[in-house]
């Protein structure tokens, strides 16, 4: 007898449970039938149409936003390590429109070396320059500008080595440029 009443207990409740969620399905199928009703109203008329192609046609991103905001945070934080010591190859900062892209990754390139010094040495900062690595490939994965480097620009190596200073200087300077573009 006690079983079944343990069994009438859990079906008692598991019958609780669906009616909770039939009222919560109740719910949310009320609240879609009134937005849906509302939103069709405003497309009936000619101001409800010009509001809705100008909310259509606003970019996704927030106006003034850079991809490269969260890499420019990190450089601030690691430019005064002062256990950062490497020479790295420096692009210029001034390199045609045409080559910033090789010099984008020259200086993401640059930074994997960066990380592997603070891997070895264990600096203070290795959170922030892995972020920087990190988010910067992803980025430069995403936007893909073109498949080859043109002729004219120069490959990494080439460029001339500089200490940490002036390197993390000048990759603040490309990356602030690329934000105004």
């Amino acid at each position: 007898m006690a079983r079944t009443t343990r069994n009438s207990a859990g079906a008692l409740s598991r019958l609780e449970s669906q009616k909770i969620h039939l009222k919560s399905i109740c719910l949310q199928y009320q609240l879609y039938l009134l937005l849906n009703s509302h939103f069709f109203c405003l497309l009936k008329n000619e101001m409800g149409l010009i509001i809705f192609f100008l909310c259509a046609s606003v970019p996704k991103t927030a106006a003034g936003h850079c991809k490269w905001a969260e890499v420019l945070k990190d450089l601030e934080q690691i430019k005064t390590s002062k256990d950062i010591d490497v020479s790295l190859y420096t692009a210029n900062t001034d390199e045609d429109k045409e080559c910033q892209e090789p010099v984008m990754r020259c200086f993401f390139l640059e930074t994997k070396v960066i990380l592997q010094e603070c891997l070895i040495k264990n600096c203070s900062k290795t959170q922030d320059v892995w972020n920087i690595w990190k988010n910067g490939n992803a980025s430069l994965e995403n936007n893909k500008l073109n498949s080859t480097t043109p002729a004219k620009c120069k490959e990494c190596e080439e460029y001339e080595e500089k200490n940490f200073t002036e390197f993390i200087q000048s990759f603040v300077k490309v990356i602030q440029r690329e934000c105004k573009h």
